[in-house]
Protein backbone atom coordinates (compact mmCIF):
# COMPACT_ATOMS: atom_id res chain seq x y z
CA UNK A 1 0.00 0.00 0.00
CA UNK A 2 3.00 2.33 0.20
CA UNK A 3 3.06 3.47 -3.49
CA UNK A 4 -0.61 3.76 -3.62
CA UNK A 5 -1.97 7.31 -3.73
CA UNK A 6 -3.29 9.28 -1.27
CA UNK A 7 -4.95 12.47 -2.21
CA UNK A 8 -7.84 14.81 -0.76
CA UNK A 9 -11.30 14.89 -2.26
CA UNK A 10 -11.28 18.24 -4.35
CA UNK A 11 -14.19 17.37 -6.09
CA UNK A 12 -15.38 20.21 -4.03
CA UNK A 13 -12.82 22.58 -5.30
CA UNK A 14 -13.39 21.84 -8.70
CA UNK A 15 -16.86 22.75 -8.57
CA UNK A 16 -16.19 25.77 -6.47
CA UNK A 17 -14.43 27.05 -8.69
CA UNK A 18 -16.99 26.70 -11.31
CA UNK A 19 -19.48 27.97 -8.78
CA UNK A 20 -17.30 31.33 -7.83
CA UNK A 21 -17.78 33.16 -11.69
CA UNK A 22 -20.59 33.49 -13.78
CA UNK A 23 -19.30 31.66 -16.47
CA UNK A 24 -21.06 28.16 -15.36
CA UNK A 25 -24.46 29.92 -15.97
CA UNK A 26 -23.67 29.58 -19.38
CA UNK A 27 -21.69 26.19 -19.48
CA UNK A 28 -23.53 24.62 -16.61
CA UNK A 29 -26.02 22.22 -18.71
CA UNK A 30 -23.43 21.37 -21.29
CA UNK A 31 -21.23 20.45 -17.98
CA UNK A 32 -23.65 18.61 -16.07
CA UNK A 33 -24.69 16.95 -19.51
CA UNK A 34 -21.57 15.10 -19.49
CA UNK A 35 -20.20 14.60 -15.89
CA UNK A 36 -20.42 10.83 -15.49
CA UNK A 37 -23.23 9.65 -12.96
CA UNK A 38 -23.80 6.75 -10.64
CA UNK A 39 -26.60 5.36 -8.74
CA UNK A 40 -25.38 4.79 -5.30
CA UNK A 41 -27.46 6.30 -3.01
CA UNK A 42 -29.92 3.48 -3.45
CA UNK A 43 -30.74 0.61 -1.60
CA UNK A 44 -31.30 -3.22 -3.92
CA UNK A 45 -34.25 -4.99 -2.90
CA UNK A 46 -34.22 -6.53 0.28
CA UNK A 47 -31.14 -4.45 1.91
CA UNK A 48 -31.36 -2.51 5.10
CA UNK A 49 -33.16 0.79 4.59
CA UNK A 50 -30.65 3.64 5.33
CA UNK A 51 -30.96 6.34 8.19
CA UNK A 52 -33.85 8.29 8.21
CA UNK A 53 -33.85 11.21 6.26
CA UNK A 54 -33.97 13.74 8.47
CA UNK A 55 -31.04 13.88 10.76
CA UNK A 56 -30.79 17.84 10.74
CA UNK A 57 -28.09 18.31 7.60
CA UNK A 58 -27.47 17.99 4.16
CA UNK A 59 -24.66 15.03 4.07
CA UNK A 60 -22.02 15.05 1.27
CA UNK A 61 -19.82 12.36 0.98
CA UNK A 62 -16.62 13.17 -0.94
CA UNK A 63 -14.28 10.53 -1.85
CA UNK A 64 -11.20 10.28 -3.11
CA UNK A 65 -9.97 6.93 -5.06
CA UNK A 66 -6.86 5.76 -5.94
CA UNK A 67 -8.28 4.12 -9.59
CA UNK A 68 -6.18 4.14 -12.44
CA UNK A 69 -8.80 4.98 -15.12
CA UNK A 70 -10.86 7.82 -15.68
CA UNK A 71 -14.37 8.53 -15.13
CA UNK A 72 -15.87 6.75 -18.19
CA UNK A 73 -14.06 3.64 -17.06
CA UNK A 74 -10.78 3.81 -19.58
CA UNK A 75 -7.71 2.68 -18.74
CA UNK A 76 -5.13 5.60 -17.75
CA UNK A 77 -1.38 4.85 -19.96
CA UNK A 78 1.56 4.54 -18.37
CA UNK A 79 3.07 7.42 -19.47
CA UNK A 80 0.16 9.52 -17.36
CA UNK A 81 0.89 7.14 -14.59
CA UNK A 82 4.90 7.91 -14.26
CA UNK A 83 3.07 11.53 -14.37
CA UNK A 84 1.34 10.36 -11.34
CA UNK A 85 4.07 8.93 -9.52
CA UNK A 86 2.19 5.32 -8.94
CA UNK A 87 2.06 2.47 -10.86
CA UNK A 88 -0.56 0.43 -12.69
CA UNK A 89 -1.97 -2.23 -10.23
CA UNK A 90 -4.24 -5.46 -10.53
CA UNK A 91 -7.35 -3.23 -10.70
CA UNK A 92 -7.79 -3.04 -6.94
CA UNK A 93 -9.54 0.58 -6.07
CA UNK A 94 -9.46 2.01 -2.50
CA UNK A 95 -11.05 4.99 -0.89
CA UNK A 96 -8.48 6.15 0.85
CA UNK A 97 -10.05 9.87 1.18
CA UNK A 98 -13.47 10.19 2.75
CA UNK A 99 -14.77 13.63 4.11
CA UNK A 100 -18.22 14.10 5.12
CA UNK A 101 -19.12 17.39 4.27
CA UNK A 102 -22.54 18.39 7.19
CA UNK A 103 -24.31 21.23 6.04
CA UNK A 104 -26.63 22.01 8.68
CA UNK A 105 -29.95 22.91 8.22
CA UNK A 106 -30.50 24.86 11.42
CA UNK A 107 -27.88 27.56 9.46
CA UNK A 108 -25.06 26.57 11.69
CA UNK A 109 -21.95 26.22 10.41
CA UNK A 110 -20.90 23.55 8.31
CA UNK A 111 -17.88 20.68 8.85
CA UNK A 112 -16.09 18.81 6.76
CA UNK A 113 -15.29 15.53 8.59
CA UNK A 114 -12.33 12.74 7.51
CA UNK A 115 -12.63 9.68 8.63
CA UNK A 116 -9.23 7.74 8.14
CA UNK A 117 -8.92 5.12 5.38
CA UNK A 118 -7.96 2.35 7.98
CA UNK A 119 -10.71 2.99 10.45
CA UNK A 120 -11.96 -0.54 11.35
CA UNK A 121 -15.97 -0.79 10.94
CA UNK A 122 -18.85 -2.79 9.75
CA UNK A 123 -18.41 -3.22 5.91
CA UNK A 124 -21.82 -4.49 4.66
CA UNK A 125 -21.81 -8.40 3.28
CA UNK A 126 -17.73 -9.08 4.65
CA UNK A 127 -17.90 -8.22 8.44
CA UNK A 128 -15.31 -6.19 10.26
CA UNK A 129 -12.28 -3.87 7.71
CA UNK A 130 -10.52 -1.56 6.87
CA UNK A 131 -13.31 1.21 5.76
CA UNK A 132 -11.05 1.87 2.68
CA UNK A 133 -11.40 -1.48 1.72
CA UNK A 134 -15.52 -1.43 1.05
CA UNK A 135 -15.76 0.28 -2.01
CA UNK A 136 -12.46 -2.31 -4.06
CA UNK A 137 -14.21 -5.56 -2.64
CA UNK A 138 -17.59 -5.18 -3.41
CA UNK A 139 -15.82 -3.53 -7.36
CA UNK A 140 -13.76 -6.47 -7.34
CA UNK A 141 -16.46 -9.36 -6.72
CA UNK A 142 -19.01 -7.74 -8.78
CA UNK A 143 -16.72 -7.10 -11.80
CA UNK A 144 -15.81 -11.07 -11.55
CA UNK A 145 -19.68 -12.16 -11.75
CA UNK A 146 -19.68 -10.00 -14.86
CA UNK A 147 -17.03 -11.99 -16.40
CA UNK A 148 -18.92 -15.03 -15.21
CA UNK A 149 -21.71 -13.55 -17.07
CA UNK A 150 -19.83 -13.09 -20.25
CA UNK A 151 -19.18 -9.27 -20.26
CA UNK A 152 -16.18 -8.52 -22.31
CA UNK A 153 -16.45 -4.91 -22.68
CA UNK A 154 -13.51 -3.90 -20.25
CA UNK A 155 -14.91 -0.25 -20.17
CA UNK A 156 -18.29 -1.03 -19.02
CA UNK A 157 -17.07 -3.87 -16.23
CA UNK A 158 -15.08 -0.97 -14.80
CA UNK A 159 -17.88 1.58 -14.59
CA UNK A 160 -20.83 -1.09 -13.42
CA UNK A 161 -18.28 -2.51 -11.05
CA UNK A 162 -17.34 0.93 -9.67
CA UNK A 163 -21.22 1.31 -8.76
CA UNK A 164 -21.33 -1.51 -6.79
CA UNK A 165 -18.31 -0.25 -5.23
CA UNK A 166 -19.80 2.98 -4.33
CA UNK A 167 -22.85 1.27 -2.74
CA UNK A 168 -21.31 -0.23 -0.70
CA UNK A 169 -18.98 2.14 0.39
CA UNK A 170 -21.75 4.69 1.03
CA UNK A 171 -23.66 1.88 3.13
CA UNK A 172 -20.50 1.77 5.52
CA UNK A 173 -20.27 5.07 5.83
CA UNK A 174 -23.81 5.47 6.62
CA UNK A 175 -23.80 2.66 9.43
CA UNK A 176 -20.46 3.93 10.87
CA UNK A 177 -22.26 7.87 11.19
CA UNK A 178 -25.71 6.77 11.21
CA UNK A 179 -26.76 9.77 8.70
CA UNK A 180 -28.04 9.73 5.37
CA UNK A 181 -25.56 10.43 2.70
CA UNK A 182 -27.84 12.65 0.32
CA UNK A 183 -25.15 13.14 -2.36
CA UNK A 184 -21.88 11.50 -3.49
CA UNK A 185 -19.03 13.32 -5.02
CA UNK A 186 -16.02 11.30 -6.02
CA UNK A 187 -12.68 12.30 -7.91
CA UNK A 188 -9.67 10.08 -9.10
CA UNK A 189 -6.42 9.82 -9.05
CA UNK A 190 -6.12 11.76 -12.64
CA UNK A 191 -8.81 14.42 -11.46
CA UNK A 192 -6.48 15.38 -8.44
CA UNK A 193 -3.66 15.82 -10.88
CA UNK A 194 -5.21 17.59 -13.44
CA UNK A 195 -6.73 20.24 -10.98
CA UNK A 196 -3.79 21.22 -9.50
CA UNK A 197 -2.13 21.61 -12.69
CA UNK A 198 -4.73 23.86 -13.69
CA UNK A 199 -4.76 25.98 -10.54
CA UNK A 200 -1.01 26.50 -11.43
CA UNK A 201 -0.35 24.47 -7.78
CA UNK A 202 -1.32 25.06 -4.59
CA UNK A 203 0.53 26.89 -1.78
CA UNK A 204 0.86 24.54 1.50
CA UNK A 205 3.45 25.16 4.59
CA UNK A 206 5.02 22.60 6.52
CA UNK A 207 6.80 23.24 9.93
CA UNK A 208 9.77 20.89 9.06
CA UNK A 209 11.72 19.38 6.25
CA UNK A 210 10.52 15.85 5.91
CA UNK A 211 11.08 13.43 3.14
CA UNK A 212 9.33 9.80 2.35
CA UNK A 213 10.74 7.74 -0.83
CA UNK A 214 7.55 5.58 -0.59
CA UNK A 215 4.95 8.77 -1.18
CA UNK A 216 7.87 10.29 -2.79
CA UNK A 217 7.59 13.11 -0.56
CA UNK A 218 10.94 15.29 -0.28
CA UNK A 219 9.66 18.79 0.89
CA UNK A 220 11.53 21.27 2.38
CA UNK A 221 10.35 23.69 6.03
CA UNK A 222 7.82 26.69 5.05
CA UNK A 223 5.83 27.76 1.97
CA UNK A 224 6.10 26.54 -0.93
CA UNK A 225 3.57 25.56 -3.95
CA UNK A 226 3.01 21.96 -5.10
CA UNK A 227 1.38 20.81 -8.36
CA UNK A 228 0.80 17.41 -10.39
CA UNK A 229 2.91 14.89 -8.88
CA UNK A 230 4.58 16.63 -6.02
CA UNK A 231 0.62 17.98 -5.01
CA UNK A 232 -0.35 13.71 -4.56
CA UNK A 233 2.97 13.27 -2.60
CA UNK A 234 2.27 16.09 0.18
CA UNK A 235 -1.30 14.24 1.02
CA UNK A 236 -0.39 10.67 0.18
CA UNK A 237 3.16 10.88 2.86
CA UNK A 238 2.27 8.94 6.27
CA UNK A 239 6.06 7.77 7.27
CA UNK A 240 8.15 10.12 9.16
CA UNK A 241 4.58 12.37 10.21
CA UNK A 242 4.47 12.21 14.35
CA UNK A 243 0.62 10.63 14.23
CA UNK A 244 1.13 8.91 10.64
CA UNK A 245 -2.43 8.32 9.10
CA UNK A 246 -4.01 11.54 11.01
CA UNK A 247 -1.07 13.84 10.44
CA UNK A 248 -1.44 12.91 6.86
CA UNK A 249 -5.35 13.58 7.15
CA UNK A 250 -4.50 17.22 9.08
CA UNK A 251 -1.79 17.90 5.24
CA UNK A 252 -5.16 16.91 3.43
CA UNK A 253 -7.28 19.10 5.47
CA UNK A 254 -4.68 21.90 5.45
CA UNK A 255 -4.37 21.19 1.42
CA UNK A 256 -8.15 21.76 0.57
CA UNK A 257 -8.58 24.80 2.90
CA UNK A 258 -5.32 26.53 0.94
CA UNK A 259 -6.77 25.75 -2.55
CA UNK A 260 -10.32 27.44 -1.83
CA UNK A 261 -8.31 30.56 -0.10
CA UNK A 262 -6.59 30.40 -3.85
CA UNK A 263 -9.76 29.84 -5.48
CA UNK A 264 -11.14 33.12 -4.31
CA UNK A 265 -8.18 35.12 -4.63
CA UNK A 266 -8.15 38.06 -7.04
CA UNK A 267 -7.78 36.67 -10.65
CA UNK A 268 -7.73 33.06 -10.03
CA UNK A 269 -11.11 32.53 -11.42
CA UNK A 270 -10.85 35.57 -14.29
CA UNK A 271 -8.69 33.45 -16.64
CA UNK A 272 -10.95 31.27 -19.44
CA UNK A 273 -7.95 29.22 -20.04
CA UNK A 274 -8.16 28.11 -16.24
CA UNK A 275 -11.66 27.63 -16.21
CA UNK A 276 -11.55 25.66 -19.55
CA UNK A 277 -9.02 23.06 -17.66
CA UNK A 278 -10.73 23.00 -14.81
CA UNK A 279 -14.08 21.81 -16.47
CA UNK A 280 -12.09 19.44 -18.51
CA UNK A 281 -10.80 17.88 -15.19
CA UNK A 282 -14.28 17.74 -13.98
CA UNK A 283 -15.61 15.81 -16.84
CA UNK A 284 -12.70 13.18 -17.34
CA UNK A 285 -12.17 12.55 -13.55
CA UNK A 286 -15.55 13.41 -10.99
CA UNK A 287 -18.47 11.24 -10.91
CA UNK A 288 -21.76 12.51 -9.25
CA UNK A 289 -24.84 10.78 -8.22
CA UNK A 290 -27.51 12.25 -10.40
CA UNK A 291 -29.65 14.07 -8.36
CA UNK A 292 -26.55 16.23 -6.83
CA UNK A 293 -26.98 19.94 -9.35
CA UNK A 294 -23.94 21.41 -9.54
CA UNK A 295 -24.96 25.25 -9.77
CA UNK A 296 -26.27 24.94 -6.98
CA UNK A 297 -23.86 22.81 -5.26
CA UNK A 298 -20.99 25.25 -6.45
CA UNK A 299 -22.87 28.23 -4.66
CA UNK A 300 -23.03 26.25 -1.54
CA UNK A 301 -19.73 25.81 -1.49
CA UNK A 302 -18.56 29.25 -2.45
CA UNK A 303 -20.51 30.00 0.89
CA UNK A 304 -18.82 27.84 2.91
CA UNK A 305 -15.54 28.62 1.33
CA UNK A 306 -16.22 32.37 3.57
CA UNK A 307 -13.91 31.01 6.19
CA UNK A 308 -17.06 29.34 8.49
CA UNK A 309 -15.97 26.18 7.30
CA UNK A 310 -14.75 23.71 9.58
CA UNK A 311 -12.41 20.55 8.80
CA UNK A 312 -12.36 17.57 11.70
CA UNK A 313 -11.30 14.28 12.18
CA UNK A 314 -13.96 11.34 13.66
CA UNK A 315 -12.97 10.59 17.59
CA UNK A 316 -10.74 7.71 17.56
CA UNK A 317 -9.04 5.75 20.18
CA UNK A 318 -5.67 4.99 19.19
CA UNK A 319 -4.08 4.89 15.10
CA UNK A 320 -2.13 2.42 16.14
CA UNK A 321 -4.70 -0.78 17.23
CA UNK A 322 -4.49 -4.29 16.03
CA UNK A 323 -7.01 -6.27 14.32
CA UNK A 324 -7.74 -9.98 15.73
CA UNK A 325 -6.07 -10.91 12.38
CA UNK A 326 -2.71 -9.22 13.25
CA UNK A 327 -3.98 -5.56 10.78
CA UNK A 328 -2.32 -1.83 11.57
CA UNK A 329 -5.93 -0.18 11.90
CA UNK A 330 -7.71 3.08 13.40
CA UNK A 331 -9.32 1.80 16.87
CA UNK A 332 -12.75 3.72 17.55
CA UNK A 333 -15.07 4.10 19.94
CA UNK A 334 -18.52 3.65 17.23
CA UNK A 335 -20.66 5.14 19.81
CA UNK A 336 -18.39 8.45 20.12
CA UNK A 337 -18.25 8.53 16.96
CA UNK A 338 -21.92 8.15 16.35
CA UNK A 339 -22.38 11.33 19.12
CA UNK A 340 -19.26 13.42 17.22
CA UNK A 341 -21.46 13.00 14.24
CA UNK A 342 -25.11 14.04 15.16
CA UNK A 343 -23.75 16.63 17.62
CA UNK A 344 -21.89 18.18 14.04
CA UNK A 345 -25.76 19.11 13.15
CA UNK A 346 -27.13 20.60 16.54
CA UNK A 347 -28.95 16.98 17.29
CA UNK A 348 -27.95 14.19 19.69
CA UNK A 349 -26.90 10.67 18.66
CA UNK A 350 -30.52 8.72 17.48
CA UNK A 351 -30.96 5.85 19.83
CA UNK A 352 -29.93 3.18 17.46
CA UNK A 353 -26.37 5.05 17.29
CA UNK A 354 -26.06 4.02 20.92
CA UNK A 355 -23.89 0.52 20.29
CA UNK A 356 -23.86 -2.05 23.41
CA UNK A 357 -20.23 -3.20 21.95
CA UNK A 358 -17.70 -3.60 19.85
CA UNK A 359 -14.97 -6.15 19.58
CA UNK A 360 -11.39 -5.86 21.39
CA UNK A 361 -10.43 -3.81 17.68
CA UNK A 362 -13.53 -1.80 17.12
CA UNK A 363 -13.34 -0.53 21.00
CA UNK A 364 -16.23 -0.40 23.21
CA UNK A 365 -18.39 2.55 24.55
CA UNK A 366 -16.63 2.53 27.54
CA UNK A 367 -13.46 3.95 26.41
CA UNK A 368 -12.56 6.99 26.15
CA UNK A 369 -12.30 8.57 22.49
CA UNK A 370 -9.31 10.97 21.38
CA UNK A 371 -10.50 14.64 20.78
CA UNK A 372 -11.04 15.01 17.01
CA UNK A 373 -7.98 16.52 14.94
CA UNK A 374 -9.38 19.80 13.21
CA UNK A 375 -8.21 22.57 11.13
CA UNK A 376 -10.81 25.35 11.03
CA UNK A 377 -10.76 28.71 8.87
CA UNK A 378 -7.05 28.49 7.88
CA UNK A 379 -5.11 27.76 11.51
CA UNK A 380 -2.41 25.00 11.97
CA UNK A 381 -3.51 21.83 11.96
CA UNK A 382 -2.92 19.66 15.09
CA UNK A 383 -0.83 17.01 16.05
CA UNK A 384 2.57 17.46 18.38
CA UNK A 385 5.97 18.39 16.19
CA UNK A 386 9.68 17.76 16.68
CA UNK A 387 10.98 20.00 19.38
CA UNK A 388 13.72 21.31 17.35
CA UNK A 389 12.01 24.18 16.07
CA UNK A 390 9.16 26.55 16.60
CA UNK A 391 6.24 26.26 14.50
CA UNK A 392 6.00 28.81 11.58
CA UNK A 393 3.00 31.29 11.56
CA UNK A 394 0.82 30.67 8.95
CA UNK A 395 0.29 33.00 5.81
CA UNK A 396 -3.11 33.89 5.13
CA UNK A 397 -5.38 30.94 3.86
CA UNK A 398 -2.34 28.53 4.06
CA UNK A 399 -1.98 26.42 7.24
CA UNK A 400 1.18 25.25 8.50
CA UNK A 401 1.34 21.49 9.32
CA UNK A 402 3.54 18.88 10.21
Amino acid sequence: MGQVSRRVAVGLVSLLALGASGYVYVTKDQLQSTVPTTDALTPRAGEPAPPPADDGAEDILLVGSDARTDAQGNALPARVLRQLRTEANDGAVNTDTMILLRVPKNGGKPSAVSIPRDTWTAIPGRGEAKINSAYGIAKAHFAQALRGQGERDQAKIERDSDTEGRRVLVQAVQDLTQVRIDHYAEINLLGFYLLTEALGGVKVCLNHATEDKDSGANFRRGQQTVSGGEALSFVRQRKNLPRGDLDRIVRQQAFLSSALHQLLSAGTLTSPGTLNDLMDAVHRSLTLDPGLDLLQFAQQARGIASGELTFATIPVITANGRSQDGQSIVQIDLTAVREFVAGLAGRPAPAAAQAPGQSPAGGSSGDSAAVPTAVTGGGAGSGAAPAAAPLLRDSPGVPCVN
